[in-house]
């Protein structure tokens, strides 16, 4: 049994972090969002090269120009190892970072933790989920059980982008 992770929500503090990308370097969200103009977008996906994160991982890549534009940086988060985050980038042509997460520490931190039900299959591990950290460190906008399809788009509109 899996013991449910408290959810976060908008106005909350972000949880920090520094954990490596596909490359091996560390990338530290505070870091990452005071280089960013406007907050940082950083999303949970539970396994790359699988048929929704895939979906998911490609929406940002064809919204990152508009994203970016508006002043966010994006960071995927996921349990795979550097590795098969690099495979993932290569293969998909993404060209912001992917954050490695094994121990899921960084999705329990989130709340973006726990056990879904897929046909007759539980899997227990990182739940899709979407957060933006704005500038002040604090949650500007926080969202569970995500449908990737269409996913960039909402999240755009909730920016007002």
């Amino acid at each position: 049994m899996t013991q449910t992770l408290p959810r976060l929500a908008a106005g909350n503090l972000a949880p920090d972090f520094t954990i490596v990308d596909a490359d091996g370097d560390a990338i530290g969200l505070d870091e990452a969002v005071s280089s960013a103009s406007a907050g940082v977008v950083v999303y949970f996906y539970p396994k790359a090269s699988t048929p929704g994160c895939t979906t998911e991982a490609c929406d940002f890549r064809d919204n990152l120009a508009s994203l970016q534009g508006a002043g966010y940086t994006v960071l995927g988060v996921s349990p795979d190892l550097p590795e098969a985050l690099r495979a993932f980038r290569d293969e998909q042509h993404l060209s912001y970072s992917l954050l490695s997460d094994p121990d899921f520490a960084v999705s329990r931190a989130y709340g973006a933790y726990g056990s879904r039900v897929v046909g007759e299959q539980t899997f227990t591990g990182t739940q899709r989920s979407t957060f933006v950290v704005g500038k002040d460190g604090r949650l500007a906008y926080a969202e569970y059980d995500v449908d990737p399809n269409g996913h960039v788009l909402r999240l755009r509109e909730a920016l007002g982008l």
